[in-house]
């Protein structure tokens, strides 16, 4: 829901702190979050890179607007990089999985061959 500063609550079901205030939970206490979307802003992208260290994995974003097949060089705008540490990066890898999963069974299979619909040609030339 949101509400008038644009901010959207979750109730999720978390453990929350101890009325004792010493760090122990009690699971399956509600627990509220408050989504703050005042910066947010949206991006598009039709080109995605990832690159990781033992630290973090890094997620750069951009644009490729080479329209015309068979070019020798192709430059992408690069605009935006998320970085994130592994245990981020590996709830948004199951996130994803599922978001996809879901889009499968209402819409069908999706097809990541790099080669055009009709395109009988292999994807080197």
């Amino acid at each position: 829901m949101a509400n008038e500063r644009g901010e959207t609550q979750q109730t999720a079901r978390a453990a929350a702190p101890s009325p004792a205030g010493r760090g122990a939970t009690v699971p399956g206490t509600p627990q509220t979050i408050k989504w703050d979307d005042s910066n947010l802003k949206s991006s598009y992208a039709n080109v995605c890179n990832v690159s990781s260290t033992r630290e973090e994995v890094v997620l750069v974003f951009g644009i490729n607007q080479a329209w015309e097949r068979g070019q020798n060089e192709v430059q992408v705008q690069l605009t935006d990089r998320i970085i994130l540490s592994p245990f981020a990066a590996k709830r948004l890898a199951q996130l994803l999985n599922n978001v996809v999963r879901e889009y499968e069974s209402r819409f069908g299979a999706l097809s990541v061959d790099p080669r055009r619909p009709g395109d009988s040609s292999s994807p080197e030339g």
